[in-house]
C-alpha cells in the first residue's frame, strides 16, 4: 500500500494542473502569431502554475515507475479522472450524472484491487 499515497498525490497534481490550464485558457487571447497572444501566454500566472504542477507530477511519476511494478503503477494514473470529476463539480459547478459517478466508483474499485 506504499504506492497508493504516492499515486493519489501524483493524480492530485495532474488534476490540479488541468484545472489551472482551463483557467489559463479562458484568459488567453485567441491564437495568433502576434504579440498580444504571446503576451497573454507569458503573463498568465495560471498557465505558469499549470506548468509547475505538471512538472511536479512528472517528477513524482519518475519516482513511482522506478520503484514500483509498472503493472501496478500505470493503472493508478486513472485516479486523476476521479479528481477531475470532483474538480468539475466543485470548481466549475458542472452537473455530474449518476452514470459518471458509477464510472468513478469502478475506477476506484479497480485501483483498490490493483494496489492489494
Amino acid at each position: 500500500m506504499q504506492l497508493l499515497p504516492l499515486a493519489i498525490l501524483q493524480c492530485l497534481l495532474l488534476a490540479s494542473a488541468q484545472v489551472f490550464l482551463k483557467f489559463a485558457l479562458a484568459r488567453m487571447e485567441p491564437f495568433g502569431w502576434n504579440w498580444e497572444f504571446f503576451k497573454s501566454v507569458l503573463l498568465n500566472w495560471q498557465f505558469a502554475l499549470c506548468g509547475i504542477l505538471s512538472g511536479s507530477a512528472t517528477l513524482l511519476w519518475f519516482y513511482i515507475i522506478k520503484h514500483f511494478p509498472f503493472s501496478m503503477a500505470y493503472p493508478m494514473v486513472s485516479l486523476s479522472y476521479v479528481f477531475g470529476m470532483i474538480a468539475a463539480m466543485l470548481v466549475f459547478h458542472e452537473e455530474v450524472s449518476l452514470t459518471r459517478w458509477l464510472g468513478v466508483l469502478l475506477i476506484m474499485a479497480g485501483c483498490y484491487f490493483i494496489a492489494k
